[in-house]
């Protein structure tokens, strides 16, 4: 029998958890995580109990807050947070999309007034049948899926 190797616990900081495969990479510069000098821990294409994959992020010594939760949700709508301390979980929460996306994307319109003015770009969430993203100010609605492809 082949021993299955674990990764390594972390004593104090977030696990990024049930991330859809291929999000990882787009999530560890997303929020410039990789930058932060924190030891992390990524697993990409990790098996799931059901046969699919996902993606994993632990990061020392950091903590994902409820802001930077709701900015994950556009690329992983069910991920979960694991806040550690002392190698123990002391919280665990889903991500949830916010009402609004301000100050974190930039509009694919290039006709848009946030490419010529010193405003933050704001997008409201549109959560009907499939996730769009609305501009505030040219008021075009776009598919999250495209942000999830900008690198």
């Amino acid at each position: 029998m082949i021993p299955k190797l674990q990764v390594e616990a972390i004593q104090n900081g977030s696990v990024i958890d049930h991330i859809p495969a291929q999000q990882g990479i787009k999530i560890l510069k997303f929020f410039k995580l990789a930058q932060a000098n924190a030891k992390i821990t990524v697993g990409l294409n990790l098996n799931k109990n059901n046969g699919q994959r996902k993606d994993l992020i632990k990061v020392e010594n950091t903590f994902i807050n409820d802001e930077q939760a709701n900015q994950l949700a556009l690329f992983a709508p069910d991920a979960t947070i694991n806040l550690i301390e002392n190698f123990k979980v002391v919280n665990k929460f889903k991500v949830q999309l916010p009402e609004a996306f301000v100050d974190v994307l930039v509009c694919p319109n290039s006709n848009c007034i946030t490419h010529n003015e010193p405003v933050k770009t704001k997008f409201y969430v549109n959560k009907r049948q499939q996730l769009k993203l609305k501009c505030h100010y040219c008021e075009k609605s776009f598919d999250h899926s495209f942000f999830n492809e900008l690198d």
